[in-house]
């Protein structure tokens, strides 16, 4: 075969791949283009010749067309570049990836009504969602109740563990039933905390205080994934846990053996493989109850308790542990109801509602930037001093993202959007807490 009837049957070749193109595109059909080409692409490799390349480029020695054509043959043509998908590189997958979260996050944030918004600032329990004695399971009620009230999440306890198969379907139910994502919590620390395996009679990881005294951070990771596991397996998504408080006062029963230890590495390091073990199962962790309850002696279930810690020394005890924990990647930090003089130059005001807690230290010093939520708020060291609604309006202001368990949830809920609505509480702050609560939400579901 000539070199001339080459190059004409080169160029009957290319007016065909062109009409194909034309038509594909023409007709919309993106991933056919794709075919088509690669594959008209390969035969053009196949049956090329170097000769020909080479008298097109003007090559003097035939040496000069063989390395002509290797080159062409090794290299990428336009007809590859333009018809074969690139693998995007981790960097470039990453960064889609955070794109695409970013852009769920906002669809969610921009779409919802002001009424919707604060709602979602709530994690109550179904109880008071519903208006029931005892929820044990999700069926118009909660529908009606979550379509008024489209709150954040649900917190439940052992009162509404009955069956695996009934709390499976009362979970799934309410999910089912929520326009917007929700978070499905519970106080699973294991040992005398356990509302889930002590409810089903499912095997109990034991109370931290034995974990922390083995020193083996496995054991923690291991506690902390099977708890993930089962919770997950049920339909839970959110374990308020683990206690990442330091026990430095001996005679704290309310914390007692729920802690991890009295020395604030060996709480660091079973705090922070717990954490991970639940992450790794899709349960967020929930790190509690900062400024740290180890040093106290009084129950905020009962009234108002209070620390005499000084900054220095929490920031070499009891922050310790809560800052392992953030690096370990945990979804949420409680901030409790204690009252710590020394980290706010003499203010009592309780820690769940006292911006310099929150703000300038948790966020500021130790650089958090996810979830908080406060301690319940229907506690006696909160509901003794303040109402439901001023409680949520301050606690908002400090710096919290999500309230739990007011006392009376109507009350919070609508004070909270009057507030907004007069200008008490900016609109822009409550958009930053649902924010930092949908990029959890969306990125347990990516």
């Amino acid at each position: 075969m000539n070199r001339r009837e080459m190059r004409r049957r080169r160029r009957r070749r290319n007016q065909i791949i062109d009409y194909i193109l034309a038509a594909l595109i023409l007709a919309g059909i993106v991933f056919g283009c794709i075919f088509a080409v690669r594959s008209v692409s390969g035969e053009g490799r196949e049956g090329g010749d170097p000769g020909a390349v080479q008298e097109e480029t003007g090559g003097t020695d035939r040496q000069g067309q063989m390395e002509q054509g290797g080159e062409t043959e090794d290299s990428a043509s336009p007809e590859t570049e333009a018809g074969q998908q690139q693998e995007p590189s981790a960097g470039q997958e990453e960064t889609s990836s955070a794109e695409t979260l970013e852009e769920r996050v906002s669809s969610y944030v921009g779409s919802m009504t002001l009424e919707e918004k604060v709602a979602g600032l709530f994690i109550i329990t179904p109880e008071q969602l519903t208006g029931v004695g005892t929820a044990v399971q999700a069926g118009e009620s909660t529908k009606e109740a979550l379509e008024r009230y489209p709150v954040g999440g649900l917190v439940y306890f052992a009162q509404n563990i009955q069956s695996a198969s009934q709390l499976k379907e009362m979970l799934a139910n309410t999910v089912s039933y929520s326009k917007y994502p929700l978070f499905l919590g519970v106080d699973e620390e294991g040992g005398r905390v356990a509302r889930v395996a002590d409810g089903l009679g499912l095997e109990n990881v034991g109370p931290m205080a034995d974990i922390g005294a083995s020193q083996d951070a496995s054991e923690a990771y291991a506690a902390g994934a099977a708890i993930g596991a089962y919770l997950k397996e049920y339909g839970f998504n959110l374990d308020f846990a683990p206690v990442a408080d330091v026990l430095t006062n001996p005679d704290n029963t309310v914390i007692g053996d729920r802690s991890f230890g009295n020395d604030p590495a060996v709480v660091s390091q079973m705090v922070a493989s717990e954490v991970q073990g639940l992450e790794e199962n899709g349960v967020s962790a929930c790190l509690k109850h900062f400024p740290g309850h180890g040093d106290t002696a009084g129950d905020s279930h009962d009234g108002q308790v209070e620390t005499d810690r000084t900054l220095e020394q929490m920031q070499t005890v009891e922050f310790l542990p809560f800052s392992a924990g953030i690096e370990a990647g945990a979804d949420m930090v409680m901030v409790g109801h204690i009252s710590a003089p020394g980290l706010t130059d003499g203010d009592k005001v309780p820690a769940s509602m006292n911006e310099k807690i929150i703000t300038e230290i948790l966020r500021g010093q130790l650089g958090y930037n996810g979830i908080v939520i406060t301690d319940a708020m229907n506690m006696s060291a909160i509901s003794q001093y303040y109402t439901a609604d001023e409680a949520a309006i301050r606690a908002l202001k400090a710096g919290a993202d999500m309230i739990l368990m007011p006392e009376d949830f109507v009350t919070a809920y609508e004070g909270v959007i009057a507030a907004v609505q007069n200008g008490t509480i900016d609109e822009d702050r409550i958009n930053d807490s649902l924010t930092r609560i949908y990029r959890v939400k969306c990125g347990q579901s990516m």
